[in-house]
């Protein structure tokens, strides 16, 4: 089948492969050829005449079409606006226990969380040390470097990667933004991906040492340690012993058998395209059911890509006291944008719109299949970490770099990606992209880990959903993502107000 209606209701059908002009598709010759991912008319419809896929109103059209017509961005607009009320309505829907219980290999810590990697990691507190720490990591990872009596590439080791995070904060920040800093550094050095973590400040910055030390809270003494660059003569040479001391505690850990209730997983979608909905989408929706079956955790987030499709996370929320605060979530988002004087719901990008997505209905639709159909049990807001097992939803935005670090701070230890046009980064977690169509694994094996495209010719979701649950096992396990292979990893952090 080369096109699908993806439900009875829907009036329009989507392309799995480019169409002809003169192609049937239910009884209906197209008039135009038809780009893989977008959308062709099963019915006329006439100016303002709502668009339905995926069961649901995606917009209206702007002018009359006929049967048979491609209609895209350029016909199709948003019906939605402005801040809403919302009443709950709770769905029957849950998720029963999986009869059998799964394990992957992992680094149990000393707090009993579970990390799928055994890295060191450098943490600038202030962006004025971002060299310092770059140099730390690039002296100590040169293979002719001999630290003591061990080489720096030994083998015997556990440690997979040392790694320095540089960013732009830490300093001439006010309130929120320099909250939000603060607390996504403090949420790395408790991330259990890092057996441990060196954290360099400069001195002078707004994020003074003892008052972040203050924010981290406990830590073991031997796997995390701080130091000041205008208090030491030499500071690389310095960062060099302490990183010594930290490796030679982290080098002695071993993977163990752990149960995937332990696993934290972050649902993240980017560079949409028409069948990210059908394809890659649903499958990470039903990796994350069967996530929640196991006893584990799955974390949606992109707020403004919730839009549109929010009732349907809303009734899916296990008490009213979660439905408020996911009515928080959604109504704070939208406030930013209108305190900015930004259009609500103008989301698609220009990648998004020429991959077939023509609103931000259309989108958060396809966007929020991510998490399956389990019930809402947790929300989060930004720089939180996870307390609450099961699905979570997390305050963050759409943006791929600063929403892949906010579901990593939250403790996910690997971020699931989606994607119809391809993306190579890498946040300071494993970020495994899967792509919704066969065309972009073939052409970006180098950015690509998993083909969710086969679904959209003849794979089956238990066969596609069977394979890919045995591949995130299999990086839970050690194995390397693309993005680690060609050493992308970053952070971002979400910044709202004004720098000195």
């Amino acid at each position: 089948m080369d096109y699908i209606r993806i439900n009875p209701a829907d009036n329009v059908a989507v392309a799995l492969a480019d169409l002809k002009a003169g192609t049937l598709v239910e009884g209906i010759t197209l008039k135009t050829d038809i780009p893989q991912g977008h959308k062709i008319t099963l019915r006329p419809l006439k100016e303002g005449d709502d668009v339905i896929k995926y069961g649901y109103p995606i917009g209206h059209v702007t002018r009359s079409v006929e049967a048979g017509e491609w209609i895209d961005h350029n016909c199709v607009k948003t019906n939605l606006e402005g801040l809403l009320d919302y009443s709950y309505d709770p769905a029957k829907v849950e998720i029963a226990p999986a009869e059998v219980k799964r394990t992957f290999r992992g680094f149990r810590r000393g707090d009993g969380r579970v990390g799928i990697r055994n890295q060191i990691w450098v943490i600038p507190t202030v962006g004025c040390v971002n060299g310092v720490c770059q140099e730390i990591v690039r002296r100590f990872n040169d293979p002719s470097t001999m630290l003591g009596d061990r080489l720096v590439t030994d083998v015997e080791s556990s440690v997979d990667a040392v790694i320095a995070f540089p960013h732009n904060y830490g300093c001439s920040q006010l309130g929120d933004d320099h909250e939000n800093t603060r607390r996504i550094l403090a949420d790395m050095i408790h991330h259990p991906n890092a057996g441990g973590v060196l954290v360099v400040s400069l001195g002078c910055e707004n994020n003074q040492l003892e008052a972040f030390k203050d924010l981290v809270g406990p830590v073991d003494p031997a796997r995390v340690k701080m130091f000041k660059t205008q208090e030491v003569e030499d500071e690389v040479e310095y960062g060099l012993a302490l990183l010594k001391d930290i490796y030679s505690v982290c080098s002695k850990d071993e993977r163990t058998e752990v149960p995937v209730s332990e696993l934290k997983v972050g649902l993240k979608c980017g560079g949409s395209d028409g069948l990210s909905g059908i394809t890659a989408n649903p499958l990470l929706g039903v990796f994350s059911d069967w996530i929640v079956s196991q006893g584990g955790t799955t974390v949606l987030t992109e707020v403004p890509e919730m839009f549109g499709a929010e009732t349907i996370l809303m009734n899916r929320c296990q008490d009213e006291e979660t439905f408020s605060k996911t009515v928080n979530l959604i109504n704070d988002f939208k406030a930013y944008f209108i305190k900015n004087n930004q259009p609500v719901y103008e989301n698609p990008s220009p990648g998004n719109k020429a991959g077939g997505i023509s609103t931000l209905e259309e989108k958060s639709l396809g966007c929020t299949q991510k998490c399956g159909k389990s019930i809402v049990r947790g929300v989060l807001g930004y720089g939180d970490r996870l307390s609450v097992k099961g699905l979570n939803l997390l305050s963050a935005p759409g943006n791929d770099l600063v929403a892949s670090t906010a579901l990593a701070a939250a403790g996910c230890q690997i971020v699931l990606f989606t994607t119809g046009r391809g993306t190579p980064f890498g946040t300071f977690v494993p970020t495994m992209k899967i792509s919704t169509n066969t065309r972009l694994y073939e052409h970006k094996k180098g950015w690509i880990d998993f083909n969710a495209g086969v679904l959209a010719q003849g794979g089956t979701m238990d066969e596609v959903s069977s394979a890919f649950i045995e591949k995130v096992l299999s990086v839970a396990g050690g194995e390397t993502v693309q993005s680690e292979k060609s050493g992308f990893r970053e952070i971002a952090i979400f910044k709202s107000g004004v720098t000195l």
